[in-house]
Parts: structure tokens; sequence; C-alpha cells
């Protein structure tokens, strides 16, 4: 791994918390990811799965980790499989974790080898009364493979039928929504690697750059600066693309008067960061797109104001959506009397702006969480309001990461340019 190796301590409170929650007689099983096939004989980069990392910190394919802290034998009350590694896989493939490696990476005790593993657990899953399993059950989620998760619980559930079986995923995400502090640390890694990248654009872009030369140097000052890689796949959007919520070609070249919307983040230590700006691909904005511009950023800083425990995120974005209003009116785009004649089921703004404001963040960029309960204390989600004007070639999103203390929220990316005016005097000096 790029990144510096990371104290143990988190991982051991993480499974400590974790099992805390378990029903009495209770075992726990999770799996690391897949290593997913592209074509031929390559595969995808592999990431690890989100809740094995949690646990564990071991981030290498072919580990299973088993908790189980009423278990008669001491020994396998926390056991982690790894992968045996021999002269063949030293060759062509690197150094996989030795036993004392994995050991520290995880501050487990017992680890074995993940051949190991069908021989172990029969007799210790005998002991148990309940079986708890993960499934990606991110509510974004649209998943239609058949993964190793739903793999491994299908096979456990025809060998052991008669286990009580539970899911994992709800106590997983009430526990990563939660940062520690040690994470938070971990994130402002992250996203200090985005201030380094965003000060590099702002030196870069000119007109006639082309976008894919813009995520070219995205990923320059990630990988310099010890980050895995992308969080997610970057969005460098600029003319009228930036409309489009999700565009990731990146492959049109910016022209003179046209803005360019950067929607990225940087991958360290599996931990996200997600921030987006929108810039004058000439150095300066056009008195128009400054208005729009303006109005977001108005809407985004309104919108922290909100952000604090005991919020509701459904209601915190219809409230969002009716400063959004305000400042769509000021805009030009509609009046008070449209609004008043608008469908309810379709209103006015969902024109130019139609995406969530908020969501968690964490170890994936769209962090798990329970939206339907309030936010508490600790919690990270990002802020991005949008406006997005198609028939004048004008898309704006704003995005900062903040932190939810007991006296509302900390904006962990305020140090990093966002003002109109000092973008123009960064980029034209």
């Amino acid at each position: 791994m790029k990144y510096h190796s990371l104290k143990n301590d988190m991982f051991k409170q993480n499974r400590s918390n974790f099992a805390s929650k378990l029903k009495p007689n209770s075992i726990a099983i999770i799996n690391s990811n897949d290593e997913q096939l592209k074509n031929g004989d390559a595969s995808f980069d592999f990431k690890q799965n989100s809740d094995l990392f949690y646990l564990s910190g071991v981030d290498q394919e072919n580990t299973i980790l088993i908790i189980y802290p009423d278990c008669p034998v001491p020994a396998l009350r926390e056991a982690l499989f790894v992968k045996r590694s021999n002269e063949h896989i030293e060759k062509w493939y690197g150094h996989k974790l030795s036993v004392d490696e994995a050991r520290a990476v995880s501050g487990i005790q017992t680890i074995m080898f993940e051949d190991e593993f069908e021989l172990l657990i029969k007799p210790v899953i005998q002991y148990a009364e309940n079986i708890y399993l993960n499934l990606n059950e991110n509510d974004r989620s649209s998943n239609t493979t058949y993964y190793k998760d739903l793999r491994f619980a299908n096979e456990l559930k025809v060998k052991f039928p008669l286990h009580h079986y539970h899911r994992a995923a709800p106590i997983l995400h009430r526990l990563r929504s939660i940062k520690s502090a040690y994470e938070l640390e971990l994130m402002k890694t992250a996203v200090g690697i985005s201030e380094k990248m965003f000060h590099r654009l702002l030196r870069f872009v000119k007109p006639g750059v082309w976008e894919y030369e813009i995520e070219a140097e995205i990923i320059h000052e990630f990988i310099r600066n010890r980050a895995t890689g992308h969080s997610f796949q970057p969005i460098v959007a600029s003319g009228g693309r930036a409309c489009i919520l999700h565009y990731v070609d990146n492959n049109q070249q910016c022209k003179e008067g046209e803005l360019v919307l950067i929607d990225s983040g940087a991958d360290y230590a599996n931990y996200a960061s997600d921030m987006t700006r929108t810039i004058p691909v000439s150095g300066r904005f056009t008195p128009r797109q400054k208005a729009v511009y303006n109005a977001v950023l108005h809407v985004q800083r309104e919108a922290m104001k909100l952000l604090k425990p005991g919020v509701m995120l459904m209601e915190y974005q219809k409230q969002v959506e009716l400063i959004c209003e305000e400042q769509l009116i000021k805009l030009g785009l509609f009046t008070a009397g449209d609004v008043k004649k608008q469908d309810p089921g379709n209103p006015l703004f969902r024109r130019y702006f139609y995406h969530g404001t908020s969501h968690f963040l964490g170890i994936d960029v769209h962090d798990v969480g329970m939206r339907y309960e309030p936010m508490k204390e600790n919690m990270v989600f990002s802020c991005e309001p949008g406006i997005y004007i198609k028939e004048e070639n004008i898309g704006i999103r704003l995005e900062n990461e903040v932190l939810i203390t007991a006296k509302g929220c900390v904006d962990l990316m305020a140090h990093i340019p966002i003002e109109a005016d000092e973008i123009e005097q960064l980029m034209n000096n």
C-alpha cells in the first residue's frame, strides 16, 4: 500500500464496539471482496470490502474475519484467515501478509490461513446459536453481481440451515457513521491531498486544455501524496457538460469563457475525500457566471448552518431546496408567482437543482449510515448544492466535507479556496 502504516488500536476498538452489539452466543463472519476479472487474465484494481477493512485493517484479498465473543475456545473469539503465500506467488504477484504482519496490522492474535477455514469453521459454528453475515446493504447500491458475501451467505445457509441468521449491516452502518478521532485524522489527510490537487489545477487550467489533461493532473497529485488513487471516478466537465450530474467521459476541450466543474476525491488509507469546485477556464468569471456561482455558495453556507445533531436528513434537504428556490428567483430563472402556480409534485427548482445536498462520507465516498435517523455528533457529510442552467451552458456545484459537532458543523475544507474572487486571483497570479 502507498499510505503510511495505520495504528491497529482503531481496528481493535472497532471490533470491540461491533462485538458488544451482537446477541449472546453469536459468531460474525466477514469476507474480503473478490478480485474482479476484466478481460483475458487481467483484473480490476483490488478494493477491499469496507466492513472487513473497518474491523481488521487488512487490505488484501482472500481474507476472512471471525468474531465470536462467547466462543468456548478463547483463541477463536477473534480470528483472521489470510492468504497463504508461496514462492510462486511472491515471484509473480509480490509480497502477501505473513502471520506476524497480519497480527501487527489488525491487532488480532489468532492468525491462520484461508485454506484452513473450511476445516476449522464447522466445529466452531456448532457452538454458536446465531450467525451474523454481511451483505452490501448500502442503500445507494444497485449491484447485480453475484458477489463474495452473497455467495458465502447462500453456501453457509445450506451447510447450517438450523442456525439463526442475522444481518451485520445495521450494526456496522451505525458504527461506521460515527467517526473516531483517528478516522478523522485519516479523512483530514485525504482532504489535505485534495487541497494540494486543487492548487495544482488553479495553476494549470487555461483555454485549450483538455478535460482528460485535468484528470491527469488530479491523479498525479493524488499518487505523489500517497493516495491509493481516486475515491471515485472523477468528473471534469466543461461548458454545458457540467449540467450532466455524473459526466465522466472527460474527453472534451475546455474553451475560453467556459466554466469547468471538477468533482474528485482522493482515497487515502481507504478513507475518501470528496470535493467539487467550479472554476473559469479563462481565469475570470463573467458577471452572469459569478452571479450563479455566488448563489450556489450562498446556498452551501446556509445549508451548513442547518447541519447539527438531531437533524433529519430528508427534512434538511427540503429546507435547502427552499433556500435554493429563493436564489433561483433572484437569478431570474422563474418568479415567485410561477412558484405559486407550479405542480407541487414537480416543483420548478428541480429544473436547475436536481440532486441531494448531502451524503455520508467515510471509508466509502457514499458511505453507509442510517438516513432515516437523526444526525449525530462525529458524523461526516458532504455539502454540495448546485445550480445547472443548460440553456446558458452553466453548471456550478460546490462541495465541501463537514463534521457534525455538538455545536453545529465544522467545515473540513474551509481552508481550500472557494470564494470567486480568490479563485480568480490565484488563477491569474
